[in-house]
């Protein structure tokens, strides 16, 4: 008996109905929804990180006003629930973009809410990866950035390669919690309708009438990709790590 036929005898026999197991229609709606979470995923942990250094690094600059623009953007990200963010992006300013037209004409998003829910997962995890990198930047001894210029290092190449290396290592738990949690709150993308996970899961549930079972699906899906998060995170952390440096 295959795994596909098993499936759909314990459905048939007992009712309990993993029908993305034995129907090729649900299987393939479920794996698209699980590749788009990994797509957003991905994408959401390049960008945060990206502008979690480069905010990191603007802190340090001698502009007042670009720092109070920091502070603004990471207070306000960081003490607004996502979930607004995200209704605040694709509601307030997605109406207030022109129309695009896509392939055959006809009137389209100039933003699809796949890409709102990008920009305001970025944003949002790279507001706490700004404070992680820099306190991480602010860990680094004194001594060593002043090594690092007397070398005629400029700040700038201090800070790429000697300050960030550094830095990072110290970063590197806050940081992997925080692609965790970003991960996480990807499933809010089921809000407007982004064909992720959450919301590809609901409508099989919703033709197939298996809630139960398809929430223990879901459930083992987001341990899996957490799981081999975490594992990626911590063999990085392992190969980064200096002997005597950022140790208690």
């Amino acid at each position: 008996m295959s795994v596909a036929e098993f499936f759909r005898w314990l459905a048939d026999a007992h009712g309990v109905n993993f029908s993305v197991f034995y129907d090729q229609a649900d299987s393939v709606r479920f794996l698209k929804g699980i590749w788009a979470t990994t797509w957003i995923s991905a994408v959401c942990i390049a960008l945060s990180t990206a502008l979690g250094i480069a905010g990191a690094w603007l802190r340090g600059v001698e502009s007042r006003w670009v720092r109070y623009a920091l502070t603004g953007y990471v207070e306000f990200f960081r003490n607004t629930p996502p979930l607004v963010q995200l209704y605040f992006f694709f509601f307030a300013i997605g109406s207030l973009l022109p129309l695009a037209h896509d392939a055959t004409g006809n009137p389209a998003p100039l933003v699809t809410n796949t890409g709102w829910a990008i920009i305001s997962f970025s944003l949002y995890a790279a507001a706490f990866n700004i404070e992680i990198f820099r306190s991480g930047i602010e860990a680094v001894p004194a001594a060593t950035v002043e090594a690092a210029e007397s070398l005629g290092m400029t700040r700038t190449q201090a800070l790429f390669r000697v300050v960030l290396p550094l830095a990072l290592r110290i970063s590197l738990p806050a940081f992997g919690n925080n692609l965790v949690n970003l991960v996480k709150t990807t499933t809010l993308a089921y809000a407007i309708a982004v064909p992720e996970t959450l919301y590809v899961a609901a409508g099989i549930w919703s033709d197939q009438f298996n809630v139960r079972e398809m929430m223990n699906v879901v459930l083992a899906v987001y341990l899996i990709l957490i799981a081999l998060l975490v594992w990626v995170l911590n063999r990085w952390e392992r190969a980064m790590r200096l002997p005597g440096f950022g140790q208690a």
